[in-house]
């Protein structure tokens, strides 16, 4: 269970791959969130950009450090696999 707004810090990143000869029209998004318990996740989120659902992966951490690690990482791999950072949001 994740903390309500306000109470826990949170971190998310937006990314997109459009590429129209492929027809590909996809998103990936990541947060960051500590949980009413105090844990970290890595929330892993994508699909097809204009779809209702797609996949959702949780990942928990050890700590914030570790969870941020593993963001930028799986950023940097999907920034060389054509996505680009559409939106990012703090509220740490």
């Amino acid at each position: 269970m994740l903390a309500s707004s306000g109470q826990g810090a949170q971190m998310q990143i937006r990314l997109e791959k459009i590429d129209p000869s492929k027809r590909q029209q996809r998103f990936y998004v990541m947060h960051i969130a500590q949980t009413l318990f105090g844990e970290w996740c890595l929330i892993r989120e994508w699909g097809r950009i204009g779809t209702k659902g797609g996949q959702r992966l949780v990942n928990y951490v050890a700590s914030r450090a570790e969870a941020e690690a593993a963001l930028y990482k799986r950023a940097a791999q999907k920034g060389r696999r054509g996505y680009q950072l559409r939106e990012t949001l703090r509220t740490f």
